[in-house]
């Protein structure tokens, strides 16, 4: 064993190593869900993020470490963030009948999403650079990062609340949408693709097409919607 540990810290300090368990683990992480049936609160995000953080843990290996290998993997946000267009392209048509209703439903959502998280941080009396981070919480991470860094925030804490409003939207959107009895699929897949962008978007396509494809729309206009509004809207407040 004693002859093994030089390999094995060479294994763990190799990039690609941790870009396959980061794969290895989302795609184990969507078996389980599967076999649960898709149920609401077995997200494979939140899977995996809790699976590598115990796999961080046991193995002694830093962040900085595991980012070496990761950041192939986040390197993808920016072309998976580019190609939300394309459903808004080729659902043009259907959009530009339903310009006005979206139009309301983007700038309510848009609004309650980064003004609500501001307005608690401000009433804690969180300091600015936290401000800026939680200002596009709702926003798919791409851009809200993107946002955060023009803004002079932090945006790893920003991809933190991210990824936590993502995987909180889609494990309560299907209970709270029945709850308040909304069947319409347009509306729960807008409503979840403004207020949890991709997470809550992936998960609209599991439960129906309709209710993805109008969460990929409400993802990719909250996300050019809030490119424009936040830094205005944070100038304004701070």
């Amino acid at each position: 064993m004693t002859n093994l540990t030089p390999l094995w810290v060479y294994i763990l300090g190799t990039p690609l190593l941790w870009m396959t368990v980061t794969v290895l683990v989302y795609v184990c992480s969507l078996r389980i869900v599967g076999v649960l049936r898709s149920n609401p609160c077995a997200n494979p995000i939140l899977i995996s993020t809790v699976t590598l953080i115990i796999l961080l843990k046991m193995t002694h290996t830093s962040y900085a470490t595991y980012f070496q290998g990761a950041q192939f993997v986040h390197f993808m946000l920016g072309p998976s963030t580019l190609a939300i267009a394309v459903p808004i392209y080729r659902n043009r048509k259907l959009l530009t009948r339903l310009f006005f209703p979206i139009l309301v439903a983007l700038t309510g959502g848009a609004i309650t999403g980064s003004v609500s998280g501001l307005l608690i941080g401000v009433l804690f009396g969180l300091p600015r650079g936290l401000l800026i981070a939680i200002a596009p919480k709702s926003v798919t991470g791409g851009v809200a990062m993107a946002i955060t860094a023009r803004m002079g925030g932090v945006p790893s804490i920003t991809m933190l609340l991210v990824v936590t409003a993502g995987i909180f939207g889609a494990i309560v959107v299907t209970p709270l949408m029945n709850i308040l009895k909304i069947n319409d699929y347009a509306g729960r897949g807008f409503a979840v693709g403004v207020a949890a962008h991709g997470v809550g978007t992936a998960r609209a396509y599991t439960v129906h097409p309709t209710a993805g494809l109008f969460a990929a729309v409400g993802m990719g206009l909250n996300a050019i919607a809030s490119a424009i509004a936040i830094p205005i809207v944070l100038k304004l407040l701070l």
